[in-house]
């Protein structure tokens, strides 16, 4: 890579994560308008939300951008122990708050924290470290064993699924033989099966992405309304603020949902051009893991990459029903404070990578 290309990927990976985020804000708005009016009296209750985290997310990515890489690595023990000091007090009554059945937040005064978000990027950064050194496949299983445990006891499947598909994926990178790769496969296969035997509300998942008409007004309902959202835009979109699906009509529309507005009021045109960019933002991260200088920049430009590509995946393909409905956000665009943070912390170490090139 030239050295004048080099110079200017750092500024156009921050710009492009400014840039998405600012059209999610209008995403947000557009989404939630409906809601927010109704719940709140206020209509841009949630965008002047969102808006205080990404001013916090872009400091944070400016942060971590110009701390040095060394003092990541060598406090990288540090950062996941405090990230689990989190996730388990997330789950004591009392001081984790309880939504909707899932026990996943820290209310921090003004400030609601998803430890699980943090978890994402502090074990990739630690992950990176041990394994330039080290690599002992009943340790990795250990450590990923005891992330998921803390995750399920939320719950978040969703959120399970991608750190364990990063993990596995960093684990693979840093030069594990097939054997390994294969028993880690077959322990996760086995693993996810009894998890969603388990519960009949992921079991209802399965058989409503297996058959999306088996209870419309149910089970199914959401992935439907889904669908309708999609058919609906064509190939140009009905044309931005003329959503329909906003109308309470599509569940969780501002957050894992956001997409199908997206693709209602803009199209097919639209969302291949949204897309596009996103893939932008993926390659322009891969380039920089590719362009490090030692393994443990490799391997955490890696994750980070994995982790931006994962989540995108995830999301996109069960909006156009490709995979069962996760509830996983889509990184930049959908409603939540610690998501875009998180977020923007990666950015910013990316970029700081990108430096050290």
């Amino acid at each position: 890579m030239r050295k004048d290309s080099k110079n200017k990927l750092p500024l156009a990976i921050l710009f492009t994560g400014i840039i998405v985020a600012g059209f999610g804000l209008l995403a947000i708005y557009d989404a939630s308008v409906i809601d927010a009016y109704r719940t709140f009296g206020d209509k841009f209750h949630y965008v002047k939300q969102q808006v205080i985290w990404l001013i916090v997310g872009i400091l944070a990515a400016l942060i971590t951008s110009n701390i040095p890489i060394s003092w990541i690595k060598k406090n990288a023990h540090l950062l996941y122990a405090a990230t689990l000091v989190l996730m388990f007090l997330v789950l004591i009554p009392g001081i984790g708050s309880k939504f909707l059945g899932a026990r996943r937040w820290l209310v921090l005064g003004p400030m609601i924290l998803q430890p699980s978000e943090l978890l994402k990027i502090s074990f990739a950064i630690y992950l990176a470290k041990w394994l330039e050194v080290d690599r002992n496949l009943k340790q990795f299983l250990l450590l990923v064993g005891l992330n998921s445990l803390l995750i399920m006891l939320q719950p978040d499947l969703g959120t399970a699924i991608i750190i364990i598909g990063v993990s596995f994926l960093i684990y693979y990178l840093s030069g594990a033989k097939l054997k390994e790769i294969f028993s880690f496969i077959a322990i996760l296969l086995v693993t996810i099966s009894l998890l969603i035997i388990s519960s009949p509300y992921r079991l209802s998942r399965i058989k409503t992405f297996v058959d999306p008409t088996s209870d419309p007004l149910g089970s199914s309902y959401h992935i439907n309304q889904v669908l309708y959202g999609l058919g609906s835009g064509g190939v140009s979109g009905v044309g931005l603020g003329r959503s329909r699906q906003k109308y309470a009509y599509l569940p969780e529309a501002t957050t894992d949902s956001i997409f199908v507005i997206i693709a209602e009021e803009f199209g097919f045109i639209g969302s291949a051009l949204f897309i596009i960019v996103l893939v932008g933002l993926t390659v322009s991260s891969f380039k920089v893991s590719l362009s490090a200088g030692d393994k443990f920049d490799k391997l955490l430009g890696s994750g980070i990459s994995l982790l931006f590509l994962l989540q995108i995946f995830v999301n996109l393909s069960s909006m156009v029903a490709l995979t069962p409905l996760t509830g996983i956000p889509l990184p930049f665009i959908s409603y939540g404070g610690s998501s875009l943070v998180t977020n923007f912390i990666a950015l910013g170490v990316l970029i700081n990578l990108s430096k050290q090139a």
